[in-house]
């Protein structure tokens, strides 16, 4: 079956018009059959007016629009109908007789152009018959308080191609209205409201060329006391015949000033409510989670009151976009989506000397993209892997996605979020600040460069801190280690403190702590060799406070039993050689 292009349906004036061609092109390589009319077959003759149009059902196609019509691709009949998902029609006033119908079927697509198959026809059989009576009306016969503004309408009676009307307040009578011709119709409003609290008699009588249906039988309701239907209203959002609707929509609709609530029900074809069924609404919004995408679906609101419902409303339609969620679980009750959760951190470092960096997704995906962002938000594509090579620094936006399949159709859901590239680089110890305080030692570490450091004392492995400084640490030689912390490497130094003058300390503290306090000589640690015979020591006007020999715990710091306050104190040393060696310490307590 050979098969037309359009391009105009509404559906995709909201895509781009790349996107638009590429689809084009894609589809058209993949070319889409059109369906065969199944009842009647395409060329039948002879077909009874009231008989319903069946077609093949086409894989991966989620919906069907129907014309009918005297021509070729003719609409005259009836203009593109949206059926939904059904492979069969039924047309409510039956079909004109001995006339070539002819049916286009339309394609319906969420997110390529519809395809617009070649007319089929069949030919209709002459009457032959007067037609049957209606058997159904609404109201119902025997039906009570019903509202006094209602419409009246039948079932099609077959091969009938008018029906006469007569309305009355008494069996077989016509007092509200003569018989009437209201033509092929299968409803009739009454210009003025029906009597209230009365027995309304309707007669229906159909016809056709061959004549008027005989003993046809009257139907009767009986109204309510006076009182106001409410109108019919019309969706807000989405709108009638709207697409890419999100598939968790709030939907709302125009109040009615004396509606008292809504019934509404929702279904996936004009004759079903699997979605939604005479729900009743006491406001004129609800949130639907559930949708599928790629659909269509048909909406019908009736406001009431305590009058009735409203009469005639008609049905609205629209359609649900490719989406990936939010999609509700009614196992867990939870809403679920189909885009990839992503764990890609929100900045990344990069360090000076390696030529390219490379970067990994941390998410399991289908496919990544990785975008290069200016300064003016411009995007550019850099690679399409699950790796990306960057070696200066920015704004970056990185993308995970997953291939759904959906009716035969393969579409993408994909998150991304933006995230910075920091440049990095290993450390360099510039200076090392030492203060020495009474019984120990505060280290400040200063680097070359004001990177993102960590520092550790004596172990390369740590524990590290954020934090240059170290206090209250030991009287003795330390390594201190520098590390960035992007992995672009580690420093380290050795501070060796010389705490003494040729042996001789600079300080001491006789505060009875057992750290320092007594002042005596230290032989050197090469040779450990002791070179002084005897030590003097001196307060700064020059009293001799203390004699000391090289093998004893040294001067405590006390005169006469009495401890010395801190200060500067002298002292005077005789070495072996008769040399004499002087200098001065501080007392601290």
């Amino acid at each position: 079956m050979k098969k037309k292009w359009d391009i105009r349906i509404p559906q995709i004036l909201a895509v781009p018009i790349f996107f638009i061609v590429l689809l084009f092109a894609v589809f058209k390589t993949s070319a889409q059959e059109c369906p065969a009319l199944v009842s009647p077959v395409d060329g039948t003759t002879l077909v009874p007016a009231d008989t319903s149009i069946s077609w093949e059902a086409v894989t991966g196609v989620p919906g069907y629009i129907i014309s009918l019509g005297t021509t070729t691709g003719g609409n005259d009949i009836l203009n593109e109908r949206n059926v939904g998902t059904a492979t069969t029609f039924t047309l409510e006033t039956g079909l004109p007789e001995s006339t070539e119908i002819f049916i286009t079927i339309t394609l319906f697509f969420f997110n390529q152009p519809n395809i617009v198959c070649d007319s089929q026809s069949f030919t209709t059989a002459a009457l032959s018959e007067v037609p049957q009576c209606v058997l159904s009306t609404f109201p119902a016969n025997d039906a009570l308080d019903v509202n006094s503004t209602t419409n009246i309408s039948w079932s099609a009676a077959p091969s009938a191609t008018g029906y006469f009307l007569s309305l009355g307040t008494t069996l077989n009578g016509s007092e509200i209205l003569t018989s009437t011709d209201v033509g092929n119709s299968l409803n009739y409003n009454p210009p003025i409201d029906l009597p209230s609290e009365a027995e309304i008699y309707v007669t229906i009588i159909p016809y056709n060329r061959i004549g008027v249906a005989s003993n046809c039988s009257t139907f009767m309701f009986t109204t309510a006391p006076e009182a106001v239907l409410p109108i019919c209203t019309t969706m807000i959002s989405p709108v009638d015949g709207e697409t890419n609707v999100q598939l968790s929509p709030t939907l709302d609709w125009n109040p009615v000033p004396n509606a008292t609530g809504y019934r509404v029900s929702i279904g996936t074809s004009p004759f079903e409510t699997n979605i939604l069924e005479d729900a009743i609404f006491f406001k004129t919004s609800t949130v639907i989670i559930d949708f599928e995408p790629n659909r269509t679906f048909f909406i019908s609101i009736f406001p009431f009151n305590d009058a009735g419902e409203a009469i005639g409303c008609a049905q609205e339609t629209f359609s649900t976009a490719l989406g990936c969620g939010p999609y509700f679980d009614p196992l867990s009750g939870e809403l679920l989506v189909l885009n990839p959760i992503l764990t890609f951190p929100d900045s990344v470092s990069i360090c000076i000397g390696n030529e390219f960096d490379v970067i990994t997704a941390t998410d399991e995906a289908d496919g990544y993209r990785w975008f290069q962002l200016d300064e003016r938000g411009n995007e550019t594509l850099i690679s399409t892997s699950s790796e990306v090579s960057i070696n200066e620094e920015g704004e970056y936006i990185y993308e995970a996605y997953l291939n759904i399949e959906d009716s035969e159709q393969t579409f993408e859901c994909a998150s991304s979020k933006t995230f910075q590239v920091e440049i990095s680089q290993a450390p360099e110890i510039e200076d090392v600040k030492v203060q020495i305080s009474a019984n120990s030692l505060n280290y400040e570490v200063i680097t070359t460069t004001n990177g993102n450091y960590e520092y550790a004392l004596d172990n390369e492995n740590g524990p590290f801190q954020n934090s240059n400084r170290f206090n209250n640490i030991s009287l003795q030689n330390h390594t201190v280690y520098v590390r960035d912390k992007a992995g672009c490497g580690i420093a380290e130094r050795l501070i060796e403190q010389d705490l003494t003058v040729n042996g001789f300390p600079n300080f001491f503290t006789p505060n009875g702590d057992g750290i320092n306090d007594f002042w005596q000589f230290i032989p050197p640690v090469e040779t450990g060799e002791n070179n002084v015979s005897v030590i003097f020591i001196f307060d700064k006007f020059g009293s001799l406070l203390a004699q000391i020999a090289p093998n004893t715990t040294g001067w405590n710091g006390n005169l006469n039993g009495k401890a010395l306050p801190e200060s500067n104190y002298w002292f005077k040393a005789i070495a072996t050689n008769n040399k004499i060696i002087k200098g001065h310490f501080n007392l601290k307590r």
